[in-house]
């Protein structure tokens, strides 16, 4: 199995000419009757190797913070982060291994944030407290620096997530530490950062519509960062997770997921479709609930969903001819290329 990275490499090194690779990846879109575009292709695994590995090192550095953690819990820290960049080395430098990548990459990160919080408390931490709040602020700082110096040897494509996830967390502790009584509007807050890292995330994606590059990649894991920070506390603020959702707010929920849906087909990428999909269910779960079909909402709600993401699934190209077509030209060209809009299967030989 081979990623849009490795097609990049092969033309670089000179092993595939340009119009080869664009040669399969035409190819690739006819067996699939789908544009290589609308696949979201980012790299997870590319063979059982990955999973044994991204294993092995899951227990190596859950060891390591364990022993370590015995003696001080900064240590221990200290021991998966260093650990985790030496294995990256390897795994990441050298064997190009997806998995194993991104579970090197989180553990260093959360590995230096630990190491961070755990020098400077030996106890619980309270964002309620002004100081322990700037003192989590200082950690999250110290955890960008050291996504951008990861970023700057390994380019692992979620580095850049992981950066930005850190980055919000500064932002939010040192609102905390300023203003303690901003909790209030922490849902607000969470929104319009959301909001930035989903602009952050278009920045990216507009510099690779073709999704052929790195960038497309990165875009990807930025996407998938921002539509919890949106969806969440929206659905929060409508009061849906309460217990007692009404009718209205469940149309509510149903028109706002509709709306996450139309701005999905537009920049083709389905991760607000599902980061919002639990509280859509709850939505109509409580419809169901108001018209009398009690014992089975859970059932209908689980089966309407999943029906509805099926059809748009199967229909996502046609729709975002239709989305993307109502759209001012100059935006259309920095959108994801549309396909054809009938790409036939090829007859298998």
């Amino acid at each position: 199995m081979y990623s849009e990275a490795d097609l990049e490499s092969a033309v670089a090194a000179g092993i595939l000419s340009p119009g080869a690779a664009a040669s399969l990846r035409s190819h690739v879109s006819g067996l699939r009757a789908t544009p290589m575009v609308d696949e979201e292709n980012f790299r997870l695994i590319s063979g059982f190797n990955d999973i044994f590995v991204a294993i092995a090192g899951i227990l190596l550095l859950v060891g390591a913070a364990w022993i370590g953690g015995e003696i001080h819990p900064a240590l221990g820290g200290l021991a998966v982060a260093l650990l985790s960049w030496g294995l990256a080395e390897y795994f990441t430098k050298q064997r190009r291994m997806a998995l194993p990548s991104i579970i090197f990459l989180l553990a260093f990160v959360g590995g230096v944030f630990a190491t961070s919080i755990s020098l400077g408390s030996d106890g619980w931490i309270s964002t309620s407290d002004r100081i322990d709040a700037l003192f989590i602020a200082a950690s999250a700082a110290i955890t960008v620096v050291a996504a951008y110096a990861h970023w700057h040897r390994f380019y692992v494509p979620i580095t850049i997530a992981a950066g930005i996830a850190a980055l919000a967390g500064v932002v939010i502790a040192l609102l905390l530490a300023v203003a303690p009584g901003i909790e209030i509007a922490m849902n607000l807050i969470l929104i319009l950062i959301g909001l930035g890292v989903f602009l952050f995330a278009m920045r990216w994606d507009m510099q690779d519509p073709a999704r052929t590059t790195r960038k497309s990649d990165v875009a990807f894991w930025l996407h998938l960062l921002a539509a919890p920070m949106i969806a969440h506390p929206i659905f929060v603020t409508l009061g849906l997770l309460n217990g007692d959702a009404t009718v209205a707010t469940a149309l509510s929920v149903i028109a706002l997921y509709v709306a996450m849906g139309i701005i999905a087909l537009a920049i083709d990428r389905r991760a607000l479709l599902v980061s919002a999909l639990a509280y859509v269910v709850v939505a109509i779960i409580a419809l169901f609930r108001e018209f009398g079909a009690v014992s089975l909402n859970v059932a209908l709600a689980i089966f309407v969903i999943g029906s509805a993401l099926l059809l748009l699934s199967a229909f996502w190209q046609d729709a975002r001819w239709m989305v993307v077509g109502l759209l001012p030209e100059n935006l259309r060209q920095r959108l994801p290329h549309l396909g054809t809009r009938a790409l036939s299967p090829q007859p298998a030989s």
